[in-house]
């Protein structure tokens, strides 16, 4: 099912309610060749697969209305590692919700049996540096696909060649969602990334705020939104693992664990070679703000010239 819809995304996506708003998206640059595209995220932060590397689908369809500021259409957990130099990475993310919200709730659609795509464009600036641009869709039941909105993510890390005991990164993400999908229209998500290999073992850590610039949470100031990965490298190119998404709040007034949005994700990762991403997996509410069932698929291609494997 997650194959056929994805191929009608493609197909209809000229057809996108909303789009037409978009103007200026003929002019992105680097999209040319999609020169770098080689670290297609998503799936990095399982490694088995760069990262759980190769990203070439991941399970089934994203959602997670609950998943903090990601709302159902970009869920992972991010790995340090940037993009390579002059490299880029397109990334088409699908989320299912089989068992989400069913009501309106501050004027925001239901999630329930809704399809998200979402398709992500990373380019490689330098050793330090890579942005990103984000496109959001969404398939109601019984409608076809809408235009959500678009964010700009810029990211910045300490280069691998200081040989740090941890990867450090940081990424700010910053965009526009039209307010039938989300209740802040405009928001903005600071991510701080902390993460190791040991061996065959692999966790990442972000502990994630967000804001909203627009809407009627702006007076909740910055929310506590924390993610995190543990996987293990089965083989040589399948490591599985588990995610986790929570949410908890104002940073000035934290919630207790269960009014929160608490999501856990069991995944595998499966590297289909170094200009690929895979990464799948299967949501699980924890508390009853979360969307109770969730899947996920993101693929990743690379593009432009990629350093050797395990560099």
């Amino acid at each position: 099912m997650t194959l056929t819809r994805t191929a009608a995304w493609i197909r209809g996506i000229r057809g996108i309610r909303g789009i037409r708003g978009l103007r200026g998206i003929r002019g992105f640059r680097g999209i040319r060749g999609f020169r770098g595209i080689r670290g297609i995220r998503g799936i990095r932060g399982i490694r088995g697969f760069r990262g759980f590397r190769g990203g070439l689908f991941a399970v089934a369809l994203l959602a997670s209305g609950p998943v903090s500021a990601q709302e159902n259409y970009e869920i992972q957990v991010y790995a340090s590692e940037l993009v390579p130099v002059r490299a880029t990475m397109v990334e088409l993310h699908s989320n299912f919700a089989a068992s989400g919200r069913k009501v309106v709730d501050q004027g925001v659609v239901p999630t329930n049996h809704a399809v998200h795509e979402t398709l992500e464009v990373t380019h490689g600036f330098t050793e330090w540096f890579e942005c990103a641009f984000y496109l959001f869709t969404s398939a109601q039941p019984g409608d076809g696909y809408q235009f959500v909105g678009t964010h700009v993510r810029p990211r910045f890390a300490i280069p691998s060649r200081y040989h740090l005991p941890v990867g450090l990164s940081l990424s700010q993400e910053f965009g526009y969602q039209r307010r039938e999908f989300a209740a802040a229209t405009w928001s903005w998500e600071l991510r701080p990334i902390v993460d190791q290999q040991l061996g065959r073992l692999y966790w990442s850590f972000n502990p994630t705020l967000e804001r909203a610039l627009q809407g009627e949470e702006t007076s909740r100031g910055f929310e506590f939104a924390p993610n995190a990965v543990v996987t293990y490298d089965l083989t040589k190119r399948v490591a599985a693992g588990l995610e986790y998404y929570g949410g908890f709040g104002s940073i000035t007034h934290l919630e207790p664990w269960r009014a929160g949005a608490q999501q856990l994700f069991p995944a595998v990762n499966i590297d289909f070679g170094p200009e690929w991403e895979f990464n799948a997996a299967v949501g699980l509410g924890l508390t009853s703000s979360a969307d109770t069932l969730l899947f996920k698929v993101i693929v990743g291609h690379r593009f432009g010239k990629l350093p050797p494997r395990g560099q």
